[in-house]
């Protein structure tokens, strides 16, 4: 490993730290791979990939250049293949592990996730593994894989990323990341996952839950009101804890969801006990200015309403990482051009996420600020032009801006999911903070 560790001097004190080539070789015999010694083996196949990922995806060509290793693009290519995806999770897995229970809301870890999208190639066979968006005609696109993420809330690690199908509902492949879930864990997601069934599964493996209320639920807070019946919610209502504070007991539905089993469906309690809250957003310029939750911390002492309004505003974090992941990283089309080989480079993609993420991290700690607070770029660039054995230095700090909101347009016109801008910007700004609050 000395030779691959001398090629990898602009980054090998971190990367050697952070992967080590025992942690590589181990995961890589867990998941059932045999190699023979060669210039390529696991660990500097790793280091390589995590290399060339850092140095945003860059061609082979230059990998060469950049780790002083003489190898051909088809070698390269052919140790990538022979790494077991199974062991590429298990390293990201450690990876987020080392942070865990340093970072607790209220002594539990909270756990963000969301689901995003990446541009793969269009080559033979990623069509089908994948599909094609809505709407797109034959041969003028490119396939697009669905990715779900799970999230450490505080730290920002990544724990665990699927690679999907573009049609596939986040919930049906939640339940996917359960078995990483165990009691002291919260998560916390946005409406789509919310469901009976959802907290249910969680209910029984221990695990907390706070999702913002699905659009269909009916919640009425006044403390007597009916259950049932058309516009009436089907919860019974238990306790009320404050104002648009309550206890209510959801009761399982006559129909599964379809992504359960019938056996699956038929373990489930017949009533989970479920906090629903509402709170204001007391800002103009906000698209949603009332938020209602579903949580089972029922404990309004221990979890008062204020600052379970404030975790869930934590949520919104993850559009940050993925964008961290997507476009500072530039995760947003990869190139690999087989579905097994699109599933390795986006691990790879999440490793190279937490090594950014851990210098941040230790920068945060020195310096005194909150992790989310450093700038991501900025332990990019650091990482890319260390020196072997240097220290990492002050990291730029994000100003804090609470409340910052900023027009859904863009001024490209080279693609994009937003409006196109029509109007100045400021003009625009003046007129989100003409939003009425409600009352």
């Amino acid at each position: 490993m000395a030779t691959i560790a001398g090629a990898l001097a602009r980054i090998k004190e971190d990367v050697g730290r952070f992967l080590p080539e025992g942690s590589i070789e181990a995961a890589c015999r867990e998941a059932g791979h045999r190699w023979r010694e060669r210039v390529l083996g696991p660990a500097a196949t790793v280091h390589l990939f995590v290399l060339q990922v850092l140095h945003f995806n860059t061609a082979i060509a230059a990998l060469r250049h950049l780790a002083g290793l003489r190898f051909s693009p088809g070698s390269y290519g052919e140790a990538r293949a022979r790494l077991p995806l199974a062991a590429l999770h298990s390293l990201l897995r450690a990876s987020a592990g080392r942070c865990a229970g340093a970072y607790l809301w209220r002594g539990l870890r909270a756990l963000l996730v969301d689901g995003s999208s990446a541009v793969v190639p269009d080559a033979a066979g990623l069509g089908e593994a994948f599909g094609h968006p809505a709407r797109q005609r034959d041969g003028c696109g490119f396939p697009v894989a669905k990715v779900l993420g799970l999230f450490d809330a505080l730290s920002g690690m990544l724990v665990e990323m699927l690679c999907l199908p573009l049609f596939t509902h986040d919930m049906s492949k939640a339940v996917c990341l359960h078995p990483l879930l165990g009691p002291g864990d919260l998560l916390v997601g946005d409406r789509g996952f919310c469901s009976y069934a959802h907290v249910a599964l969680l209910h029984l493996r221990q695990v907390a839950a706070l999702f913002r209320m699905h659009q269909r639920q009916k919640v009425d807070f006044r403390p007597h009101r009916r259950a049932g019946g058309k516009g009436r919610p089907t919860s019974r209502f238990v306790a009320r804890l404050g104002r648009w504070d309550q206890l209510v007991d959801w009761v399982k539905p006559e129909s599964r969801p379809a992504w359960m089993t019938a056996e699956q469906y038929a373990r489930l309690p017949e009533a989970v006990r479920v906090r629903e809250v509402r709170y204001l957003i007391p800002r103009r310029g906000q698209r949603t200015l009332r938020v209602t939750l579903a949580t089972t911390l029922l404990d309004p002492g221990r979890y008062p309403k204020d600052a379970v309004a404030e975790l869930y505003g934590v949520r919104w974090t993850v559009e940050t990482h993925f964008a961290e992941l997507k476009t500072t990283l530039r995760m947003r089309a990869v190139k690999c051009r087989t579905p097994e080989a699109v599933r390795k480079e986006l691990a790879v993609y999440c490793l190279v996420y937490n090594l950014v993420h851990a210098v941040m991290l230790e920068a945060a700690r020195r310096q005194g600020v909150e992790p989310g607070r450093v700038s991501f770029i900025d332990a990019v660039r650091w990482l890319q032009r260390a020196a072997p054995g240097e220290a990492p230095p002050a990291l730029v700090v994000n100003p804090a801006r609470p409340g910052r909101h900023e027009p859904r347009v863009t001024k490209t016109r080279h693609g994009g999911s937003y409006p196109f801008m029509t109007r100045p910007r400021g003009e625009l700004r003046s007129a989100l903070k003409k939003q009425a609050i409600p009352a």
